[in-house]
């Protein structure tokens, strides 16, 4: 059978890895390099186009889990880097120029936009941030020296779908590069690439290590971007350790079953929270009630287990009341792991070309693995202390 022939998780299980160059060891070993040696003369002086010619350049390991993320995303090429921060300055620092112009969406994650507004202000790139609902009137934005789309689909913490389709059309016909950050769907549930983008983006501390235990990031592309961001990614110095690579691969072995479990966790409590006097909203794109429901079953084929809701405005000693005797639900800045989060966040303080007023206090759960019963008598009884 033929690689195109086998079912996505059957791809996932097999990708990234080639037992039989390494002594038949199922998973790719961890090789810690930093030298690498060449047997002859003639073999050093051809090293430029080696694959393995220096530790910060790449590993077996490493190279193995760029191959399975180009599997994950759908991509001709991956990159993988220190986090998912670094991953999107890659990308933007890729097409800055003095006097470019990006466009960048309103419900953008907050370093990325805090990257635009400080790095690439002081290099005189512009960036003008859209409605994240903005769909094909995205062309009204575009000017002669707009090089660059970045979408994020659904939204940071405000969870808006995106026509990415739609934006990419638009960018691919006035030349312009369209990226996105995927890590919502965690590429299992969205292969951007294969809708039109020219770029995909994960944190892959979330949803590909997805055990709470790794910093990554990844950058997937189509063939005609690839020689551009990694030549800013070996100038800047980056690259992954073996250790966090294999810990990468094992995560992803698994991708498939945390994914549709989170899925199925996190629509039942959506539901649940949907119908609680607390709750004035649920943002979650797989209701069928959210306005971005139609665009998600149109890019996307599962949910992940990170949504947002709005409750009943509350004075802070009451929201600590609720939180602090949490037992299942933590309190952190990741997601994507085994365990559930929740946290109160304000995306009001984050927007510009929008307004974010949904009157009351904006909140972000992630669910993770548990039993969900188990998490809906917990949040019950959080709402229980406000009063």
């Amino acid at each position: 059978m033929k690689k195109d022939d086998f079912g996505f998780d059957t791809l996932l299980a097999h990708c990234g890895r080639l037992p039989a160059n390494h002594s038949g060891t199922v998973n790719t070993p961890v090789y810690r390099a930093s030298t690498i040696l060449f047997p002859n003369l003639a073999a050093l002086e051809a090293k430029e186009s080696a694959r393995l010619r220096y530790g910060r350049r790449g590993t077996p390991t490493t190279h193995a889990l760029e191959d399975a993320i180009c599997a994950l995303e759908g991509s001709d090429r991956a990159l993988a880097t220190p986090s998912g921060v670094s991953a999107i300055s890659v990308v933007l620092m890729s097409y800055a120029e003095p006097g470019a112009h990006f466009l960048m969406t309103d419900s953008v994650y907050g370093p990325a936009r805090k990257f635009c507004e400080s790095t690439l202000k002081k290099f005189g790139i512009e960036t003008t941030y859209y409605d994240p609902t903005i769909g094909v009137d995205i062309e009204s934005l575009i000017r002669p020296n707009t090089r660059l789309v970045w979408m994020e689909s659904p939204g940071s913490q405000t969870f808006e779908v995106q026509d990415v389709t739609a934006i990419a059309e638009v960018a691919r016909r006035r030349g312009i590069v369209s990226a996105i950050d995927n890590t919502w769907s965690g590429g299992y549930f969205c292969q951007p690439i294969s809708q039109g983008v020219d770029i995909s983006v994960q944190a892959g501390t979330k949803y590909i290590s997805g055990h709470s235990d790794l910093m990554l990031g990844t950058i997937a592309c189509r063939e005609a971007e690839y020689e551009r961001l990694r030549e800013t990614y070996l100038r800047f110095g980056l690259c992954i350790g073996s250790d966090d690579a294999f810990l990468a691969l094992r995560g992803l072995r698994t991708i498939g079953v945390r994914m549709v479990q989170h899925h199925a966790n996190g629509l039942e409590i959506a539901n649940w929270l949907s119908q609680q006097e607390e709750v004035l909203r649920v943002m979650h794109p797989a209701l069928p009630d959210d306005p971005g429901h139609d665009l998600w079953r149109r890019h996307f084929t599962g949910a992940s287990g990170l949504f947002g809701f709005v409750m009943r405005a509350v004075d802070r000693a009451a929201l600590a009341r609720m939180f602090d005797s949490f037992t299942l639900f933590g309190m952190g800045s990741s997601w994507g792991g085994f365990e559930s989060l929740m946290v109160p966040s304000n995306p009001s303080v984050y927007r510009t070309a929008t307004t974010w007023a949904p009157g009351g206090q904006t909140v972000r759960i992630h669910v993770g693995l548990e039993n969900p019963g188990d998490l809906i008598r917990e949040i019950r009884d959080g709402f229980n202390r406000l009063k």
